[in-house]
């Protein structure tokens, strides 16, 4: 198995070691919960960064594929960008209201999907669940 390097190229440019992607990094690492691209770069834009919506979607995507930004579709199905908390595999329990989330462990859906995939003879098989609610400030305030 071939080791992916640390520079990764993308679209001809280096992600990271850039002004930019230090300037994404820094905005990632101050969001609350999950954000759109556009929402990233209007906050890079408020910074005084120049950094254009493409080279925004670019990075984060890289970022994902790397498992250091974690991914989730809204309701809409637009995708949204947070930094990732943990390099082991989880998922998010997210607010509704404020987008606030939380990382957690699901045992029980690992048994499951592991139980389901084996039924069906299915092996090698990956999933992506994430749960929405309230939290307690949202809760509490709606109450």
């Amino acid at each position: 198995m071939t080791p992916v390097p640390a520079k990764r190229p993308l679209g001809g440019t280096r992600v990271r070691g850039t002004r930019q992607a230090e300037a994404l990094s820094a905005v990632l690492g101050g969001l609350p919960g999950f954000c759109s691209a556009q929402q990233i770069h209007a906050e890079l834009r408020q910074r005084g960064e120049h950094i254009g919506l493409t080279t925004v979607y670019r990075h984060l995507q890289v970022l994902s594929e790397d498992g250091q930004v974690d991914t989730i579709r809204d309701a809409s199905g637009e995708t949204l960008y947070r930094r990732c908390g943990s390099n082991a595999h989880h998922h998010h329990l997210i607010c509704r209201t404020c987008g606030t989330s939380v990382e957690v462990e699901g045992r029980a859906v690992e048994r499951w999907a592991e139980q389901v995939a084996a039924e069906a003879g299915f092996t090698a098989v990956d999933h992506t669940v994430e749960l929405f609610g309230l939290c307690p400030g949202c809760s509490s305030a709606s109450a």
